[in-house]
Parts: structure tokens; C-alpha cells; sequence
């Protein structure tokens, strides 16, 4: 089975890093072939264009920062599309809009390929060590073909339904993660401005009813001060905003989001897209003065976790 992986950003090189680590025959490509230089010193091949990454491969993973960005390696004339053929299959592992996934699906079905969705969560650290979750959207032997590469790059794995299906659920969670993030920085300079310790109020939260994977994972990285989870605002507003329109499409009246994208527009505005995700929480430090630091927190997340192979999440009412 040959894999061809177009993208090798900050997740996608890790995804792809784990493919090589795992043995898998690898063809790469990114816009900036640098970024290709330490596959290619590790026995992957490289392919000039998306036609050709597809014309020698048999999957076509894209890792890709926006829908446009997946739009245009599909759809220009040296794109996949130009040599899409039966049998093989187009993995969009991009966080993308479930609608357009659905329409570049309906393009590779038609030249027919089988179209999978599989976007990752789970964050960078966990992308790199092979440990991260995967939703997958597409029919049941579709994912069966893709079940060997995304057991060597994740280990919790998730057939949500058809396509579209996973990309639908990838925006729920980032939503929910960034309205847990924005509740994490309010309370951290709460809590700084009412004179406790930081380590205790940490401790305090990780051990209770308001502890979550956001704040055993960027709430240490704010608390370094480094703010770094290799994740910028432009990202965040881009997620949310793939979210808002989905609930749009299904006229459901949002209340809590449109407050989330206005944040992070302003956070756009005041420190640049590129700024990391977590030093939103200057917002709150400039207006009240506070530092929010703390001693004896990394500057980067690290998963501990032994690479194990990934296994199918099967949900409970599919069990009965």
C-alpha cells in the first residue's frame, strides 16, 4: 500500500511522521519542500505535484490549514482530481467545512475514488507520538481500506457515520475547546486577582468538576508563559467559524459562539492571526494588570503516553 501525504505542517507532518515511523511506503509533498527535507532523509519519497502524488499512490491523505487551501490541491490541473482513478481513496484529514468535503467527495466518487473524511483531536503532541483520536466519515468498507493507516497514526478511532459526518463533529469539539479555553483564562485571572496561588489554583481545578483535557494541556503552557500549543488564533476563528455555519445551515440560533469569534477577532486584531491560541488570555492580563505565571510548568505539552496501535471507539449503543 503506497500513502501519499500532502501538507507537513504542524500536525500534518507529525501524522505523516508517524507513518514513516511505522513502516508504510510514503510519498510527501508541501509548498515549502523544507519542510519535506527530514522524510525524505528517512526514506519517503517526494512527487512535484498532486497529480503525481496520486498518480503512484493508492491513499491520498491531504493535511491542509483552510477549505481553500484543500480546495485548490484538488481541483487545479495538477491536482488530485486530474488523477483521480477507481479504487483509490482521498483522506481529508484538514479541518475543514462539511459541506465542502462533501463536494470535493462527490468529485473523487465520480471519478471513482472512495472520499474519507478523518480529521484528528487531540492536539500536536499527541499527533507526534501517534496517540491522537481520529473521526472518520465515509462508508463502512471505505473505512475498513483506511482502518491499517489510521491505527499507525492515532489510537482512538471513530467511524462517525458518512461523509461529512466526521468534519461536522471535529468543528463541535474545537468549539467546545475554545469556549473551555476562554472559561480557563477568565478563571486563572480571576483567581490570580484574588490573591490565590497559581500552582494551588491548578491543582484545585484539575482535581474537580471544572477540570478538562484543555486545562491539563494549555492551562500549563499559559501558566509557563510560553503560550505555546503550536496552534494560532487564525486557526481558532477559522474552527469557530466553521462551526457557526454549520449550526447556521441548520438554523440553530447560537448564542455563546458569536461572543467566542468576536474574542478572537479582537485577539486577531490587537496581536496578529499568527499569535498562539493561548495568549488570549492577554485580553484579560493587560485590562487588569495581572501576570498570569507560574513556576514549574513545560513550555510544551509532551505526551508520555508508549505508542500503542490505535483500535476502533465503537459507541456504546452500537454494542447492545
Amino acid at each position: 500500500m503506497k500513502i501519499g501525504f500532502i501538507g507537513l505542517g504542524n500536525v500534518g507532518g507529525k501524522l505523516a511522521g508517524s507513518l514513516l515511523r511505522n513502516g508504510f511506503d510514503l510519498t510527501v509533498r508541501d509548498l515549502d519542500r523544507n519542510l519535506a527535507e527530514p522524510f525524505l532523509n528517512g526514506g519517503a519519497q517526494w512527487a512535484d505535484s498532486p497529480a503525481e502524488i496520486t498518480s503512484t499512490c493508492d491513499i491520498i491523505i491531504t493535511c491542509l490549514p483552510s477549505p481553500a487551501a484543500s480546495a485548490a490541491v484538488m481541483e487545479t490541473d495538477d491536482g488530485i482530481l486530474h488523477a483521480m482513478a477507481p479504487g483509490k481513496v482521498w483522506a481529508e484529514m484538514s479541518t475543514t467545512d462539511e459541506a465542502e468535503v462533501r463536494r470535493l467527495g462527490a468529485l473523487v466518487s465520480a471519478a471513482g475514488g472512495l472520499p474519507v473524511d478523518c480529521p484528528v483531536s487531540g492536539g500536536c503532541h499527541r499527533a507526534a507520538t501517534g496517540n491522537i483520536s481520529i473521526f472518520a466519515g465515509c462508508d463502512r468498507s471505505t473505512f475498513e481500506q483506511m482502518l491499517p493507516v489510521l491505527r499507525a497514526t492515532g489510537r482512538r478511532i471513530l467511524h462517525t457515520g458518512p461523509l461529512g459526518s466526521a468534519s461536522v463533529l471535529k468543528v463541535v469539539t474545537n468549539y467546545l475547546a475554545t469556549a473551555n479555553l476562554l472559561s480557563l483564562c477568565e478563571a486563572l485571572v480571576t483567581a490570580k486577582a484574588a490573591g490565590m496561588d497559581l500552582n494551588t489554583t491548578y491543582e484545585a481545578i484539575r482535581i474537580s468538576s471544572g477540570n478538562s483535557f484543555v486545562h491539563e494541556t494549555e492551562s500549563q503552557v499559559i501558566l509557563n508563559g510560553s503560550r505555546d500549543i503550536n496552534f494560532t488564533m487564525d486557526l481558532v476563528s477559522k474552527d469557530i467559524g466553521l462551526f457557526q455555519q454549520v449550526a447556521e445551515r441548520c438554523g440553530v440560533p447560537l448564542e455563546l459562539n458569536p461572543v467566542l469569534i468576536d474574542i478572537f477577532r479582537d485577539g486577531e486584531e490587537r496581536y496578529g492571526p499568527r499569535e498562539l491560541s493561548p495568549n488570549i488570555i492577554r485580553r484579560l492580563e493587560e485590562a487588569t494588570g495581572q501576570s498570569v505565571r507560574a513556576p514549574g510548568f513545560p513550555a510544551q505539552m509532551a505526551d508520555h503516553e508508549p505508542e500503542e496501535p490505535g483500535r476502533e471507539v465503537v459507541p456504546a449503543s452500537a454494542i447492545r
